[in-house]
């Protein structure tokens, strides 16, 4: 087994934002349906830490798996419409489920419903984000799940495993825990290969370590060790460490922080850093030529607000990279916008608090947020 090296590897009480994907197999029992007991214990867990002041995402398997125990649907593969329909009568029984053990602590939560769509077209991601951050920002916890009742296989993520770290660099989270039937990642399927070794860090995802990548093993997750390491290769390079750890044991998260067996994969950076690499890689659709109040207002860490732009060139859609130019026309920086080039042309040199009357509806109040920007 690989040496553990306590410098490098996460704590769980030190994360300051954390995802946690719960799968189907934990929280879903074929026979009985919903194991509340274990979900209670959960719901403990993520109250210590945010009592600790660490805002918490859950994104939770389990909708289809219990809608189909409801719904008493045969064994075996379902049919696309099948899968829909269980999914319609889970997720409303398990965002209930969730809404009870965590409101026992004084924690409100909501549900986020989401498709492979919602995060590969940039519109919906920066909405996402934005919800996800308010959610946050106001101490609720959300709940999230794919939205299995309107996705086709062209716009699924088909597992939770990829959905939770698409989640967790959304939001900018330094840690993602995987809660799985595994205690780590093998060299090989430890179910069938009695010589397998579990990795307890991986601070590289080399070719040698994803070829050690096996098929599922539980009978009700899609996840198998192939989409996790998919997960944490979408994780670490947003600046977001992972683990995977068998999640059965009641208070999983404790045992998490008390050195149950897992395997950690390391962060080479933050989330901020990591986010403001991914931006400024990203080739400008236009250009937002600022005044001289606006550049200092940047500089001092400040949104660009409508205000401050004096001109705006080119042609972009909401979501995309535009150059952010001084009045010299020097480039200062990059930054995803929240209007389109037309919308933008608009209300250049306003006051956000005129964008309503300009526009026909309430807009955001800047054109490119801090959190989204590179100067």
């Amino acid at each position: 087994m690989a040496a553990l090296t306590p410098a490098t590897a996460p704590d769980i009480r030190s994360a300051k934002r954390l995802v946690v994907k719960i799968g189907s197999a934990l929280l879903v029992d074929r026979r009985t349906g919903l194991k509340q007991g274990w979900l209670s214990a959960l719901a403990m867990d993520v109250a210590e830490a945010k009592v600790r002041g660490t805002d918490v995402v859950l994104v939770s398997s389990g909708s289809i798996a219990l809608g189909r125990k409801v719904l008493d649907l045969p064994a075996g593969v379902l049919t696309l419409e099948q899968s829909q329909a269980a999914a319609a009568v889970g997720q409303i029984r398990l965002a209930r489920a969730y809404e009870e053990v965590l409101a026992t602590h004084g924690i409100t939560t909501a549900q986020v419903l989401v498709t492979l769509e919602d995060t590969e077209d940039r519109r919906r991601y920066l909405n996402s984000r934005a919800t996800m951050e308010t959610l946050l920002g106001l101490g609720v916890v959300p709940i999230v799940n794919e939205n299995d009742t309107v996705a086709t296989d062209e716009i699924r993520f088909g597992d939770n495993d990829r959905l939770a770290a698409q989640i967790a660099v959304a939001v900018g989270a330094d840690q993602l825990i995987l809660l799985s039937d595994v205690d780590g990642f093998y060299s090989a399927n430890p179910k069938e290969d009695p010589t397998a070794t579990r990795f307890d860090l991986v601070e590289d995802i080399t070719p040698d370590i994803e070829a050690m990548a096996g098929d599922p093993i539980s009978g009700l997750s899609k996840g198998g060790m192939k989409t996790k390491l998919l997960a944490a290769k979408t994780a670490v390079a947003g600046g977001c460490a992972m683990a995977i750890m068998e999640g059965s044991a009641l208070r999983p998260l404790k045992a998490l922080a008390e050195g149950a067996p897992r395997t950690w994969f390391v962060a080479q950076s933050d989330p901020q850093a990591a986010r403001k690499r991914w931006i400024n890689a990203m080739k400008p659709h236009g250009e937002l030529v600022l005044d001289a109040g606006a550049v200092a207002a940047l500089r001092a860490g400040k949104s660009l607000l409508p205000a401050g732009v004096v001109r705006v060139i080119g042609q972009f859609g909401r979501g995309e990279p535009v150059a952010i130019l001084s009045p010299e026309g020097v480039v200062l920086g990059k930054g995803l916008v929240r209007y389109t080039a037309v919308e933008a042309k608009a209300i250049a040199g306003h006051r956000s608090g005129d964008i309503a009357g300009i526009l026909g509806y309430q807009g955001r109040a800047a054109l490119v947020h801090r959190d989204d920007m590179v100067v």
